[in-house]
């Protein structure tokens, strides 16, 4: 007799990407509208220190701080690292390094891309100066990298002069796209969830000591510390345990508001897990409502939980699973 192979592991490519909005302050507006005039501003601290980029409070008394004062373009590397491989949409296509410097009449550091033909061209204590980008919106990117500059470039000893930081048309928000793409492998126990799924099964895992059926599984009990094992089939119906009402609509996501997402705990496991209510009016949507799910076309996940037609759950089976 041969023992079964065991279930191949899976793993996919993953995107998790957004765009963050963000309002500006005095202080930030100032700083992001002075790049794009070709200025780089930075801010006095109590104990008169200039921080580049600016901060809006002091990092040592909390106190709130406006005093801007402009700095050089030139200034020296205080640290770096070489990146031989760019990744999409850093600064640099070729490889290049990352750089900590400071600026000319600046006390911190600002951490940027240095423009360098090898890890062989940059070092500690070089002298760069700004690469300004072609068309500049008031952005970080309006420095479009750093790049070696004659060591008498500029004036270290140069003084950080006050400024006002008032400009024509200021940058008063941004909207910055934060992407992060990887491999994602789920492990062993998720692999036999996904692909129950795929069957119109829910296939969560018992702990061996307290005895509780995880589902989603995770490998192991986060209570007990022990490994889960043994797989158990649960579902297809559930208790609806508690409930929120979406009333903003999400971006590339086809529902109409309003609508409910319910935490649902399946017959037979030991917590619950979400899923979208439907084929109810919101508003008729409650505790206790019994539920089975809806699979998408082929069957590959539920769609949307609806209700069974049974009768509402007392809250005494439920009341731990909330």
């Amino acid at each position: 007799m041969t023992a079964a192979s065991p279930p191949e592991i899976l793993r996919a490519p993953l995107v998790v990407e957004f765009p963050f909005t963000r309002s500006l302050g005095p202080v930030q507006s100032a700083f992001l509208t002075g790049l794009r005039e070709g200025v780089v501003l930075g801010v006095t601290t109590a104990d008169g220190k200039v921080m580049v980029p600016p901060v809006e409070y002091d990092p040592v008394t909390a106190e709130e701080i406006r005093d801007l004062v402009e700095v050089g373009t030139s200034g020296t590397v205080t640290t770096w690292a070489w990146n031989g491989t760019p990744r999409p949409n850093q600064p640099l296509a070729t490889p290049f390094a990352w750089v900590l410097v400071r600026l000319d009449g600046a006390d911190t550091a600002i951490l940027h891309a240095l423009d360098a033909p090898g890890p062989e061209a940059v070092a500690t204590g070089m002298r760069v100066r700004v690469r300004w980008a072609a068309e500049r919106t008031g952005a970080i990117t309006d420095i479009a990298c750093f790049e070696p500059a004659d060591s008498r470039d500029g004036d270290v000893a140069a003084q950080a002069a006050p400024h006002g930081g008032e400009f024509a048309d200021a940058v008063t928000g941004i909207v910055a796209p934060a992407r992060l793409d990887y491999t994602y492998s789920p492990g062993r126990a998720q692999t036999a969830y996904i692909t129950g799924l795929s069957e119109q099964k829910t296939i969560g895992e018992r702990c061996p000591s307290c005895r509780k059926v995880y589902v989603p599984p995770r490998g192991a009990c986060p209570t007990c510390g022990v490994a889960t094992t043994d797989q158990v089939e649960v579902g297809p119906a559930g208790t609806v345990t508690t409930y929120c009402i979406v009333n903003i609509k999400a971006r590339n996501l086809d529902i109409e508001v309003p609508y409910v997402y319910a935490h649902i705990a399946l017959d037979g496991a030991g917590l619950a897990l979400h899923g979208r209510i439907g084929g109810i009016p919101y508003d008729q949507v409650r505790m206790g409502l019994r539920v089975e799910p809806v699979w998408t076309e082929g069957g590959r996940y539920p769609d949307h939980y609806r209700p069974t037609g049974e009768p509402d759950a007392d809250y005494d089976v439920y009341k731990e699973l909330i």
